[in-house]
């Protein structure tokens, strides 16, 4: 019996220090989703890092496009955003011309200048770093604290963030396998409603996208802007 004690002690006390490096993490050891969201996050970076830049209006970083006709911006701390944490910005000259009344846009679409914005507060947090705030560390602080923000698309291969009223932006597991790197993504709802001919925006495709609602497979209509970076 002591022998066996004394065996399985320290076992448990390496337990528990795993345990309690992955709840400072801010990820669960488990989740591999979340762990492999960040990397590949990163991974994207890299491959558009020329279109990766600080965004002091919006208090954190900015993704443009290859064709500078869209934006993901995300928080470098939330307690200084000044509406959303995470969003996309978008060029409303392509829904003008597809005919957007952009008096009769929802709330969660916001147009301004020649822009449209469309995204959500994720929380109040003062977010603190190690050292430096980068690009991939305030992304790594969105998977640890808001988890249910990321989420996976298997049917395109993609990990995603949750904007809101089915909203996201989308960027592939593995590039290499992969020819739609990133993807800027809306509910073309609202934008039907507001009178834009959503078959005809210029540099969007309208498309069925396979989702899992409720655990079970379905089609829904989105707005889709793909791009290769590699």
């Amino acid at each position: 019996m002591r022998k066996i004690l004394i065996q399985t002690v320290p076992l448990l006390c390496v337990a528990s220090l795993l345990f309690a490096a992955a709840a400072c993490s801010g990820l669960d050891a488990l989740d591999v989703v979340g762990k492999e969201a960040v990397s590949s996050f990163g991974a994207m970076l890299d491959a558009a890092a020329d279109g990766v830049a600080p965004d002091e209006a919006n208090g954190g970083w900015s993704l443009t496009a290859p064709d500078g006709a869209a934006r993901f911006i995300w928080s470098e701390d939330y307690s200084k955003s000044p509406l959303h944490d995470v969003m996309l910005e978008l060029d409303a000259q392509p829904f003008i011309d597809a005919g957007l009344d952009t008096g009769k846009l929802p709330e969660g679409v916001i147009f301004y200048g020649h822009m449209l914005m469309a995204g959500r507060k994720l929380g109040d947090d003062e977010l603190a770093y190690s050292g430096d705030p980068t690009p991939l560390a305030s992304f790594e602080q969105l998977a640890g604290k808001y988890r249910a923000a990321v989420g996976y698309h298997a049917a395109l291969g993609h990990y995603n963030i949750d904007l809101g009223g089915g909203n996201m932006f989308e960027w592939a597991k593995d590039m290499a396998a992969n020819d739609k790197d990133i993807v800027f993504v809306l509910d073309p709802q609202p934008f039907m409603d507001a009178g834009t001919d959503v078959s005809a925006v210029e540099g969007w495709a309208f498309a069925k996208v396979s989702v899992d609602v409720d655990g079970k497979p379905a089609e829904v209509d989105k707005l889709l802007k793909p791009f290769d970076l590699k």
